[in-house]
């Protein structure tokens, strides 16, 4: 039941602080276990990332434009996905978003759940007086002004979600737009809240008050929860400055897992 005693479904919301991309992985996948086995409720994690490019299943590495030496030197790392879509960029200053939730409890099904996360961040920005709108046809995302300003790429496991979606906030564009060709579309560019309004938003504050409007768009009630009941999940709790740990190595990761859309 939602906090406000409504009987709505529940989702529970953490927010994670700056998480290095594969150890974020490891913990999508315990938790989208953990849902699968009714031991854990749909839980909504919000976090950023350090510096790193992803491919996702549709990418062949073609669109990463920087040679992995390049990435080493300039401290970024590289690693192949199990989401769907081509390559992004995932740094300092973007609210990462990653719902695991049933989409059967959910009542919906992969194509709405996408036009529903992007519908959630168009709502949120406008908040911020940033006028956006999905992304037309052939297109996932939330663009603006002709440019992308979050990008959606998920994975299907028994129908419980992962991955999710990347909003730029004050994301390092120069990065974004030099290093890879953004979600392997020639021709577009990446954008940020930074760069459209300049407003500086704070992630933290972002995620905070991003939640509810992916509450309202799924009718679902936000609870806010403990980051170590999720650690608890990779088998022990992590202290806070643990969680920002860095994997310097560059290189890749081949995953075979079928279910994946977006980006």
């Amino acid at each position: 039941m939602a906090p406000d005693g409504s009987g709505r479904p529940e989702v529970s919301a953490y927010w994670l602080s700056s998480v290095a991309y594969r150890r974020a992985w490891r913990l999508q996948q315990a938790v989208v276990a953990a849902v699968r086995a009714g031991r854990q409720p749909p839980s909504l994690l919000l976090l950023e990332h350090p510096h790193v490019f992803t491919i996702g299943r549709r990418g062949d590495g073609s669109t990463l434009l920087w040679s992995e030496e390049e990435c080493r030197r300039r401290g970024i790392e590289v690693v192949w996905t199990d989401r769907g879509g081509d390559v992004t960029y995932h740094g300092p200053g973007q609210l990462v978003g990653y719902p695991i939730v049933d989409m059967v409890g959910l009542g919906t099904d992969v194509l709405r759940f996408i036009r529903g996360l992007e519908r959630s961040l168009v709502s949120y920005l406008a908040t911020l007086g940033l006028e956006a709108e999905p992304g037309g046809k052939g297109l996932t995302g939330v663009w603006s002004q002709g440019a992308k300003v979050a990008a959606i790429g998920i994975k299907l496991t028994d129908q419980v979600t992962s991955h999710g979606f990347a909003l730029n906030l004050t994301t390092d564009l120069d990065i974004f737009n030099r290093g890879i060709v953004p979600c392997g579309l020639v021709g577009r560019r990446a954008t940020s809240v930074l760069e459209l309004t300049g407003l500086r938003v704070e992630v933290a504050e972002a995620a905070r008050a991003y939640a509810p409007h992916f509450g309202r768009q799924f009718g679902i009630g936000i609870r806010w929860g403990d980051p170590a009941e999720l650690w608890a999940l990779l088998g022990a709790a992590s202290e806070p400055e643990e969680m920002g740990e860095r994997v310097d190595d560059v290189g890749s990761v081949p995953m075979v897992n079928p279910g994946r859309i977006g980006r």
